[in-house]
């Protein structure tokens, strides 16, 4: 037996491991997202919860919707937007809480889950980056201070519909991020697409 064949097999069930288990956390969070959505939408009166109703795709600093041609980029490469854009959202997240905090102060549910947001999208950041280092692709290394909280605060500030909004928008955009990130990392998981 050759002692150095079996230290280098050892890292890629890890590896695996590693990948199974982000994919699985991405995958709660997803329906959370989802369920975050929904609960976001029942707090907000009309014209939110109408059928048909679309509000304004408003930019959010920082932080934008997948491109188009995400998925066609190399999936290094995608992990790496992705853990870039889950960085961008714990703060994002925070101004909603806040924002809700002022607009529906009995809305606890909602406003626990947006608190739970924000930490569980953290730490599928840590998740994701921690994937990309066993993968030898390194991140982007350290990001600037998001400047989108200090954007929507601003945003929000425009009155109770543009806070409405931008909440509608940054969940939203949560959900768009984590099921990217679930998708990408079922590219690298055991039993996904080669």
């Amino acid at each position: 037996e050759d002692p150095q064949a079996d230290s280098s097999a050892s890292p890629l069930p890890h590896l695996e491991a590693k990948i199974q288990q982000t994919h699985s956390l991405a995958r709660l969070l997803t329906k959370y997202a989802e369920q975050l959505l929904q609960e976001y939408v029942q707090h907000q009166g009309d014209p939110f919860g109408l059928p048909g109703f679309s509000p304004p795709r408003l930019p959010v600093a920082d932080l934008s919707d997948p491109a188009p041609g995400h998925a066609g980029l190399p999936v290094p490469e995608r992990l790496r937007l992705d853990a870039a854009a889950l960085a961008a959202l714990p703060p994002l997240l925070d101004v909603v809480r806040r924002l809700q905090g002022e607009l529906n102060p009995r809305a606890l549910r909602l406003l626990r889950r947006l608190e739970d947001a924000a930490r569980q999208v953290r730490a599928l950041g840590a998740a994701v980056e921690a994937v990309l280092a066993a993968l030898g692709a390194e991140s982007r290394g350290p990001r600037p201070e998001p400047a989108a909280a200090a954007v929507a605060a601003s945003t929000a500030s425009a009155g109770v519909f543009p806070a409405k909004v931008l909440g509608f928008r940054v969940c939203g955009l949560y959900l768009e991020w984590v099921s990217r990130t679930e998708a990408d990392l079922g590219q690298l998981a055991p039993g996904g697409p080669a």
